[in-house]
C-alpha cells in the first residue's frame, strides 16, 4: 500500500483531532503504521485545530504532512488555507454545512457531505466528525469499518458504548452519504 498523507482541520471542538487519532489507530489494528500529529490553538474550543495521518505499509519518515492527498476540512478558514496544498488528483473532502462555496481547484476531487446536519439528525451535532469519517473511507479505504469500530468500542467502553454504536452509525452513514460522490484514489 502506498502511503496515505491526510489533513484534517477545522475549529477547536469539532473533533477534529478524535477523526484523526480514529484513523491512526484503526491503521495500527490492522498492522499499518502511522502517525498522528495534532496540533491546535492555546483557545482549543472555537480556535484553530488541524492534524496530519500518515498511514503507510513500511516505514514512514515524518509525520510532517506539506501537501496532503487528501484534505477534510470542516470549515471555510480550512479549506482556504490546506485546498491550494493538496496534491492534483487529490481528494478534499468538505463539510458542506460549513462551507457554502465551491472548493476553487479543477484539479482535485471534491465530497461535499452535509456533515452536521447528519449528525444532528442522529441526535449530537458533535458527531460530524464521524460522519467526514466515513466519507473519507468511502472515498479511500485506507482502513476498514471493522477496524474503526473496534477502536470506538476501545474509546467509548461500558458504561458508555450507546455512545461508540452512535458513532458507529454517524461513520456509516457518512460513508452512504458519499458513495458515488468521488472516485477511489486506488
Amino acid at each position: 500500500m502506498a502511503a496515505l498523507d491526510l489533513i484534517a482541520a477545522g475549529f477547536g471542538g469539532q473533533g477534529i483531532l478524535f477523526l484523526g487519532e480514529v484513523l491512526a489507530w484503526a491503521a495500527v489494528l490492522e498492522g499499518k503504521n502511522a502517525t498522528w500529529l495534532p496540533s491546535y490553538g492555546p483557545e482549543q474550543r472555537g480556535g484553530t485545530a488541524t492534524c496530519t495521518v500518515v498511514v503507510a505499509g513500511g516505514t514512514i519518515g515524518s509525520p510532517v504532512v506539506a501537501d496532503p492527498e487528501v484534505l477534510v476540512a470542516m470549515n471555510g478558514p480550512s479549506l482556504d488555507k490546506f485546498a491550494p496544498r493538496v496534491r492534483p488528483g487529490g481528494l478534499v473532502i468538505v463539510d458542506a454545512s460549513m462551507v457554502d462555496r465551491p472548493v476553487a481547484r479543477s484539479d482535485v476531487r471534491v465530497v461535499r457531505v452535509d456533515a452536521v446536519a447528519q449528525a444532528a439528525a442522529l441526535g449530537d451535532v458533535r458527531m460530524a466528525n464521524m460522519v467526514l469519517l466515513g466519507a473519507l473511507l468511502a472515498a479511500v479505504p485506507v482502513v476498514s469499518l471493522d477496524a474503526v469500530k473496534r477502536v470506538l468500542a476501545d474509546q467509548f467502553p461500558p458504561p458508555n458504548e450507546a455512545l461508540a454504536a452512535a458513532n458507529v452509525k454517524a461513520v456509516t452513514g457518512g460513508m452512504a452519504a458519499s458513495r458515488g460522490a468521488a472516485q477511489p484514489l486506488r
